[in-house]
């Protein structure tokens, strides 16, 4: 087992858990540098230009074998009983300055609950460098949609949930927690835990992360903010895969120029 009961316990209690899952310090520093390079000029230019990437587990492995981590894996397990597959990888090179929000409005599942985010630090994140913010015990209040503050489903009114999540933490007399955790470690969250990202203080410092969202087995996948109470946007996910990710092949069509050179890479080392 990877979590103690007192883990566990805490998780589900304040809905949040910081764990060390055992990552090589070198695997880390080669992931930060591999992902460097994929950012967008504007931020190389400016280290202050908010940029992230999404998905990059299709183009550096070091990526996809993070949210595939089998400690990480088994911490998700321990912690909701069901099994969990990765779905979406975000990789960051500063802090977010993101708003408020719970993720039950982006991704859910039927039954709720089953959908969990783990945040790694790939350097050591300070008070200074944009920490991710969270709101211990949130996740313990009902989940709150679109319909529920009284707005139209679509991305278009996100900005209007921003400005009611808002509201609905100072009614709730809600407390944030900054997330100080150190390089290699990792921040598992409740869907329902309300978190965002807190300003940076010192905007010449980077913060290196990454974060893989999780959906659990045995559920049916949608998008809240796509829905309304009677109709459900369902999803269907795109996992991450268990081993390196080769492009998919149109019935028909040759491969691309990346796959091939992927087959080729591939018999040159089974063949040396």
């Amino acid at each position: 087992m990877v979590l103690a009961q007192e883990q566990i316990a805490q998780f589900h209690e304040q809905g949040f858990l910081v764990f060390d899952p055992g990552l090589d310090e070198a695997f880390v520093d080669d992931l930060k540098e591999k992902v460097f390079v994929h950012y967008d000029p504007a931020f190389q230019a400016n280290p202050t230009f908010p940029t992230r990437l999404q998905d990059l587990w299709k183009r550096v492995d070091e990526v996809r074998q993070l949210a595939v981590h089998d400690n990480v894996l088994q911490a998700l397990e321990q912690l909701l009983g069901r099994r969990a597959r990765p779905f979406q990888t975000l990789n960051f090179p500063t802090g977010t300055r993101q708003a408020a929000h719970s993720d039950t409005i982006h991704f859910n599942s039927l039954p709720h609950g089953y959908m969990a985010g783990v945040w790694v630090a790939l350097e050591d994140i300070t008070p200074d460098n944009g920490p991710l913010i969270y709101y211990p015990g949130s996740h313990k209040l009902p989940e709150m949609s679109m319909q529920d503050f009284g707005l139209e489903p679509g991305y278009e009114h996100y900005r209007e949930y921003e400005e009611m999540m808002r509201e609905h933490i100072e009614l709730n007399g809600l407390k944030p927690q900054l997330g100080t955790i150190r390089k290699g470690e990792a921040l598992i969250w409740h869907a329902n835990l309300i978190h965002g990202g807190a300003p940076q203080t010192d905007p010449t410092l980077s913060r290196h992360s990454q974060v893989t969202h999780y959906y659990f087995a045995d559920c049916q996948y949608y998008i809240p903010m796509r829905s309304t109470a009677d109709k459900p946007h369902i999803r269907e996910p795109e996992w991450v895969t268990f081993e390196p990710y080769a492009e998919p092949v149109e019935s028909g069509l040759p491969p691309t120029p990346s796959l091939l050179r992927r087959v080729v890479n591939k018999l040159r080392r089974s063949i040396g």
